[in-house]
């Protein structure tokens, strides 16, 4: 159902959103929420809020990070932050410059010195025209998460054209796989290459991506497969 948590394993919950229209394409919204030791909760790629999810997730803990895992996870930070005004909005440096109304705290990177250190990791995957993404991981469910460069939609999810152009693209390939636009896109391949040989260093079990299908398992074969292009 919308809008609605569920466990996807130690310490991390998911909720589906609304389905919203990108250039008529229509691409489905997901969100985790992770729990860290101090009990706080770091919330990756928020969705529309709702009463019953505000409900549900305030029963877990009190809400301290609001991640924007990329430049184009946007839509809904501005109704999160009137929510939970004392949590930390962190995001890749290019939202900054197109959201001047909203606040934001440290930018994302690789490295420490953030409040999840230990708990959750991220890496940068650079190089891209389209966008900067960050991989993240939540090393208590061993659960590897993506935004936008991988997706994985169904057959039949796009219809006419549009149906035409997401299967040239990859989108509704047989697995997850990363879009063309998104390789064609990578300017810096040699950058990207050694960001993603640093992701299938995580012991990863588990795969969340925004557009697409959790995996509950093998979540480094998918992620080697869909950037098996890349030579990783």
């Amino acid at each position: 159902m919308e809008g609605t948590l569920h466990r996807f394993g130690p310490e991390i919950w998911l909720a589906d959103g609304p389905v919203v229209a990108v250039a008529g394409f229509r691409y489905p919204t997901r969100m985790a929420v992770m729990r860290l030791r101090d009990g706080t909760l770091f919330l990756w790629s928020p969705i529309a809020l709702s009463d019953a999810l505000h409900g549900a997730i305030t029963a877990l803990g009190e809400v301290r990070h609001l991640i924007a895992p990329n430049g184009l996870h946007d839509r809904f930070l501005g109704e999160w932050q009137g929510a939970f005004p004392h949590a930390a909005l962190h995001a890749p440096p290019c939202l900054a410059a197109r959201h001047p109304d909203l606040r934001f705290a440290r930018d994302l990177a690789d490295g420490p010195g953030f409040a999840w250190d230990g708990e959750v990791d991220q890496i940068a995957i650079p190089g891209n025209r389209i966008t900067t993404e960050l991989a993240f991981f939540h090393r208590a469910s061993r659960t590897l998460l993506f935004t936008d460069l991988i997706q994985h939609f169904p057959r039949g999810w796009f219809a006419g054209w549009r149906a035409i152009v997401a299967r040239l693209d990859g989108m509704t390939a047989p697995e997850p796989r990363v879009p063309r636009k998104f390789r064609y896109a990578f300017s810096d391949r040699p950058a990207a290459r050694a960001a993603m040989r640093r992701v299938l260093d995580w012991p990863a079990e588990k795969l969340v991506i925004a557009h697409g299908a959790p995996a509950e398992q093998d979540a480094r074969a998918v992620v080697a497969r869909a950037f098996r292009w890349l030579g990783v």
